[in-house]
């Protein structure tokens, strides 16, 4: 049995993780999703790896967890990661942090509205398009994605605007489980960056940058492939 801390991104809640933690529950693992404090004004990245942790203690060890961050999320995953010495770190469609670097600043020194533009170009607008069920809920059942957004959480601006805390990546195995057809951030822009920034080849997973609501009976099949 593996534990999962499942840690979501900005405009989202603990609560877009059902599905995936229902399918990870079905092959006999565990998890937790907690909700982070996004919308305190007072409170930052290492502020949200403390409640995540807090919320991971009754899984056990947690030298043994496996850590998934989605999109905003990677800027949380790492230090927790690094806090548990976790088993296993896991990026899902997720911004990779720089050591020192805001998340305001991450847009521009990743070529990020570039890479955007350039594919919202190729597929005639559906990438960045300002409808989110077009760009950022692509590929889950419209009632599902209206009701994830009825569960989101508001995302203080706080965190943006501070260097991210940690001075190195953590020392933990890190994967990265890329979007084929994410309209949020575009697969070949993260084809570029993750080996660049990570050193590794991202993985592949089919559908939009909500996976877990789309197809989270696959994204659970590729989060245990990695185990082996």
């Amino acid at each position: 049995m593996t534990a999962f801390v499942l840690i979501h991104g900005a405009g989202d809640s603990g609560w877009a993780w059902h599905l995936l933690e229902a399918e990870l529950q079905a092959r006999g693992h565990t998890s937790v999703a907690p909700d982070l404090p996004a919308e305190n004004d007072e409170l930052g990245y290492e502020d949200y790896a403390d409640v995540v942790l807090d919320a991971a203690a009754p899984l056990g060890d947690p030298s043994e967890l496996v850590v998934v961050g989605h999109s905003l999320g990677g800027f949380t995953a790492p230090i927790v990661a690094e806090k548990a010495n976790a088993k296993q770190l896991v990026l899902l469609a997720a911004m990779i942090p720089a050591p020192g670097e805001s998340t305001n600043d991450w847009w521009s020194s990743t070529g990020y509205m570039e890479a955007a533009s350039a594919q919202s170009q190729r597929d005639g607008g559906l990438t960045g398009n300002s409808d989110e069920m077009i760009s950022f809920y692509n590929g889950v059942p419209e009632e599902l994605a209206r009701e994830a957004a009825e569960h989101a959480l508001g995302q203080s601006e706080r965190p943006m605007g501070q260097p991210w805390p940690l001075t190195a990546w953590p020392d933990v195995p890190t994967r990265f489980l890329l979007c084929r057809d994410d309209r949020f951030f575009p697969a070949d822009f993260f084809r570029a960056l993750v080996p660049a920034r990570l050193g590794i080849t991202p993985e592949e997973v089919p559908g939009g940058h909500c996976v877990m609501l789309g197809q989270a009976d696959e994204l659970a099949d590729a989060l245990l492939a990695g185990l082996d």
